[in-house]
C-alpha cells in the first residue's frame, strides 16, 4: 500500500492570496465560468406539478388538461432523453394516478404512459360533442370579455384534439362563438369583430386587443368617478356668502329673493315674529278648549242646537224644530226574557222577568206610535 500511495502522483495546490483573487484578469474567469454554467439547460431543476386524478382537484396538484400539457412541453425538448422524460412523469404522478402506470417500466416509452393515462383520464366525448359543448359556451355574469375568450380557447383545443375541426378553421369558430356568446356589446362594437369574421384574428392577437380595450373602458370609469366625485364635493362646498355692507336692515318684499342661511335676522323682524307666533298659539288654545267642550256633548243635541225652527201650517202653536224629521225609528233595546236592556236572549243568562219584558213592551209600543203620528205630519207639510 506504501508503494502504491508512493506511485500515485500528489496533486499540487496553488495558494493566490485576497490581492491575486482580486485581479481583473481572474475576476473576469469567474464571471464567464458562472455565465457559462447557468446557460446550460438544467433539466433536473424543471418539475412538473403533481398529478393524482383525485376529484375535486387538491392543492396544489393541477388537473389532467394542465398536467398534460406540461408533459407534452418536455417531450417536445429534443435535449433530454427518454428515461429522463419517463423519470420526469413517474416523479410528478401521485396514486391513484401513479398505481395504473405502476406495471411499466423505466425502458417503457413516455408515449406508453401517455397513452395509460388518456384512457383513465382524458376526456371521452368525441369531436362533434365537444363542438356543439363549444357552441353553447357562454359568457358568464361577472366574468370579462378576455377570461370569457381563454375559457372559449381552451374548449376549442379539446375540439381539434379530438377532430371536431380542423386547426386551420379554430380562429373563425373562435371570433364567430365570441360574437354569440358574449353579451358586453360594447366591446364587440367598439372593436368592429362582426366586420373581422372574414378575416379573423389570431387569438392572441384577439386577446391583446380585449386586454387593451378593458383597461381603456376601466380608466374611464375611474375618470369620469373622479370627475363626478370632486364635482359634487365642489358643489357642497360653495355656499352663499353675504358681506356685511351689503346686509340692508330689513328683508326684501320680493319672495323670490329670500335670505341666506347664513344670514341673521333684524331685531325689530324678531320681535314682530315673536309677536304673531304668541298670538297663533292663544289661538290653538281656544280652538282646542271649544273642541273639548263640544266633544263632550252628544251628536243630537249639537243638532238641535243648529236646527232651524219653522212655523208649521197646520198647528196653531208658534214653531217647532225640524228634530223630528232627524229622528230615527225605535227600536227594541231591551232583552226579550228578562226585560233588562243592553244584550238579547242568546247572550242573556239571567232569569226571567215577564213582568219587566210586558212592561218594555208597552212603553216600545208608545214610541213607535209617536214616531207615525210624528212621521205622518211631515209627510203631510
Amino acid at each position: 500500500m506504501s508503494a502504491e500511495a508512493s506511485a500515485a502522483p500528489k496533486k499540487e495546490t496553488v495558494h493566490l492570496n485576497t490581492r491575486q483573487l482580486t485581479t481583473p484578469d481572474i475576476q473576469k474567469v469567474v464571471v464567464e465560468h458562472v455565465i457559462k454554467n447557468t446557460d446550460l439547460p438544467s433539466h433536473s431543476h424543471a418539475k412538473i406539478r403533481p398529478f393524482s386524478g383525485k376529484v375535486p382537484c387538491p392543492y396544489p396538484e393541477s388537473d389532467y388538461d394542465t398536467w398534460r400539457s406540461n408533459v407534452e412541453f418536455h417531450l417536445s425538448d429534443s435535449t433530454m432523453s427518454n428515461q429522463q422524460k419517463v423519470r420526469k412523469i413517474i416523479e410528478s404522478l401521485v396514486p391513484p394516478a401513479a398505481n395504473i402506470v405502476r406495471h411499466l417500466g423505466p425502458t417503457s416509452s413516455p408515449y406508453d404512459y401517455l397513452s395509460l393515462l388518456d384512457s383513465a383520464y382524458d376526456t371521452v366525448d368525441d369531436g362533434d360533442e365537444l363542438f356543439a359543448k363549444f357552441l353553447n359556451t357562454n359568457q358568464n355574469p361577472g366574468e370579462k370579455s378576455s377570461e370569457y375568450l381563454q375559457r372559449l380557447q381552451m374548449a376549442l383545443n379539446k375540439v381539434i384534439k379530438r377532430g371536431g375541426i380542423v386547426p386551420s378553421d379554430s380562429d373563425r369558430q373562435l371570433l364567430k362563438q365570441f360574437c354569440r356568446g358574449c353579451w358586453n356589446n360594447s366591446i364587440i362594437t367598439s372593436l368592429q369583430l362582426e366586420q373581422k369574421k372574414a378575416n379573423p384574428p389570431s387569438f392572441s392577437d384577439l386577446l391583446l386587443m380585449f386586454r387593451v380595450e378593458e383597461d381603456r373602458q376601466a380608466a374611464k370609469s375611474n375618470r369620469m368617478k373622479l370627475h363626478f366625485g370632486s364635482f359634487r364635493n365642489k358643489a357642497q362646498s360653495n355656499q352663499l356668502t353675504v358681506n356685511d355692507g351689503a346686509r340692508c336692515s330689513q328683508w326684501p318684499t320680493d319672495e323670490t329673493y329670500p335670505p341666506t342661511v347664513t344670514e341673521k335676522l333684524p331685531s325689530t323682524n324678531t320681535q314682530k315674529l315673536e309677536k304673531q307666533f304668541a298670538k297663533l298659539q292663544a289661538q290653538m288654545a281656544s280652538l282646542k278648549a271649544s273642541l273639548s267642550s263640544t266633544s263632550n256633548q252628544s251628536s243630537v243635541k249639537s243638532d238641535k242646537k243648529f236646527l232651524p225652527k219653522i212655523k208649521c201650517p197646520n198647528n196653531p202653536s208658534p214653531t217647532y224644530s225640524l228634530e223630528a224629521n232627524t229622528l230615527r225609528k225605535p227600536r227594541p233595546g231591551y232583552c226579550f226574557r228578562c226585560g233588562h236592556d243592553g244584550h238579547i236572549v242568546s247572550s242573556c243568562d239571567n232569569s226571567p222577568n215577564p213582568v219587566l219584558v210586558e212592561a218594555k213592551r208597552k212603553e216600545f209600543k208608545q214610541k213607535q206610535k209617536a214616531y207615525e203620528k210624528q212621521h205622518h205630519k211631515l209627510s203631510l207639510n
